[in-house]
C-alpha cells in the first residue's frame, strides 16, 4: 500500500507540474505581479496534491473494485433466477435484471446529489438568481435525470443495443425542450450536465459499467462497458430544463388565478 502510494504521488505530481507552470508563468512574466498569500498558496497546492493522492488511490482500493464485485453479484445467476443455468442465453432476459436497474437509480441519484461540484454550482446559481433558482431543487434536478440516464444506460448494457441511438434522441430532445425553455435556465442546464461528471460519480459509473458488461453473457468491457457516463451528460439537461419549465408554468398558473381572483 505505501509503495502504491509513492507511485501515486509522483504521477500526481507529474500531472499537476504543467498546471503550476502555466501558472508561474503568467503570474511572473505576463501579469508580472506578485503572489499574494503565497505561504497560503503553497498549502493549498499542497492539499490539491494530497487530496489528489489519497482519492486516486482511494479509487483503486475500495470503489472499483466494490462497483465491479456488486454488479457481478447483481448479474450472477442464481441471485437473478434463483438458481445455476447451463444456457447463457436465459440471462440475456433484459427483465432479470431488476435489482440492476433499481442499484444504477439508486447510485446515480444519490452519488450526484453528494457531488461537490453540483453543490458549488446550485450554490452559485441560487445566488446569483436572487433565489428565482433553488439550490436544493436543482440538486434534485440533477440528481434524478443522472438516476434515469445511469438506468438506461445499464438496460442499454444488458440488451446490447447501439450506444448512439439513445444519444441522438437524447439531444434530439434537448434541442427541441431548448427552443421552448426560459433563457435564463438553458445555460445552467448545459453546465449541470457537465458537473455530473465529475470526483464521485465518474468512478462509481465507470466501475459499474466495467463490471456489469464483464459479468454479462456476450457483453465486451470495452464496447460495453464505457457509455454510463455519457448517459449521466446528457439527461441532466433534460431534467434541470423541464424543472425550469414546470416551474415557469406553475408561476404563470398562479398569475393567473390571481389576476382572476382580482377581477
Amino acid at each position: 500500500m505505501i509503495a502504491g502510494l509513492i507511485q501515486t504521488l509522483f504521477d500526481t505530481l507529474r500531472d499537476l507540474l504543467p498546471i503550476v507552470l502555466i501558472f508561474g508563468f503568467f503570474i511572473f512574466f505576463v501579469l508580472r505581479g506578485p503572489v499574494v498569500n503565497p505561504g497560503r498558496v503553497i498549502l493549498g497546492w499542497l492539499y490539491v496534491l494530497l487530496g489528489m493522492v489519497f482519492f486516486l488511490e482511494g479509487l483503486e482500493m475500495a470503489i472499483f473494485p466494490l462497483g465491479e464485485v456488486m454488479a457481478r453479484q447483481l448479474t450472477d445467476p442464481v441471485f437473478l433466477l434463483g438458481h445455476a443455468v447451463g444456457d447463457a442465453a436465459e440471462l440475456l432476459d433484459w427483465r432479470h435484471y431488476g435489482w440492476v436497474y433499481v442499484f444504477a437509480f439508486a447510485i446515480g441519484l444519490s452519488t450526484t446529489f453528494a457531488e461537490p461540484s453540483l453543490i458549488a454550482v446550485g450554490m452559485k446559481a441560487e445566488q446569483v438568481s436572487g433565489g428565482a433558482i433553488s439550490a436544493f431543487g436543482l440538486r434534485v434536478a440533477v440528481s434524478f435525470g443522472v438516476a434515469v440516464g445511469v438506468t438506461l444506460g445499464c438496460f442499454r448494457i444488458v440488451t446490447g443495443t447501439e450506444l448512439w441511438v439513445y444519444i441522438v434522441v437524447a439531444y434530439v430532445i434537448v434541442i427541441v425542450q431548448t427552443m421552448f425553455a426560459p433563457r435564463m435556465i438553458v445555460p445552467l442546464a448545459f453546465d449541470s450536465g457537465g458537473v455530473t461528471t465529475s470526483t464521485v460519480t465518474v468512478p462509481l459509473l465507470a466501475a459499474l459499467g466495467l463490471g456489469l458488461a464483464s459479468s454479462i453473457p456476450g457483453r465486451s468491457p470495452m464496447i460495453d462497458g464505457f457509455g454510463l457516463i455519457a448517459f449521466a451528460s446528457v439527461f441532466p439537461i433534460m431534467t434541470v430544463i423541464g424543472y425550469a419549465q414546470i416551474t415557469e408554468f406553475r408561476r404563470r398558473w398562479r398569475r393567473s388565478r390571481e389576476v382572476d381572483h382580482a377581477l
